[in-house]
């Protein structure tokens, strides 16, 4: 079942962005913009997992997680290991609701109506890996750049 590939490819992707954040050697660094750039690598991981603890922990494995969205972008030098503890929760919630999902459940309506229509619980998961590796890129480039 799909569900297995997806809570893998959620697992090894959050690791990457876990390997990211291990990578700044300057701590302060993963908390910097420059110009034309107005998310840092913090902020970003902060997002990730906001955005997935919200959609799949909490909305389809109950998790009880309550996102703060505002957080994600305006919260400033929280210590790595903290990112990275909540890495490591994103990674617990998203696998166990992924892999506890039917296969009536992937197929039916997402339950949150998030771009104005109606999409299955399949195509959002989809969706979420996509947005996931969007933003590792962003991490990745970031890292990158601020050296």
């Amino acid at each position: 079942m799909i569900t297995v590939a997806l809570a893998e490819i959620f697992e090894r992707d959050l690791n990457k962005v876990k390997q990211e954040i291990s990578s700044y050697t300057d701590e302060k660094a993963i908390w910097k913009t420059v110009e034309g750039i107005s998310n840092s690598a913090g902020n970003l991981a902060l997002h990730i997992c906001g955005n997935l603890r919200h959609f799949v922990g909490n909305t389809l494995g109950n998790s009880g997680y309550i996102r703060q969205r505002d957080l994600e972008f305006s919260s400033k030098d929280i210590p790595s290991e903290i990112l990275l503890k909540n890495i490591d929760e994103t990674i617990n919630e998203v696998k166990t609701a992924v892999q506890n999902l039917s296969e009536e459940k992937l197929t039916s309506i997402y339950p949150i109506d998030v771009f104005g229509k109606q999409l299955t619980t399949e195509f959002f998961l989809i969706h979420l890996v996509a947005h996931l590796n969007y933003h590792l890129g962003q991490i990745n480039y970031h890292r990158r750049m601020i050296k």
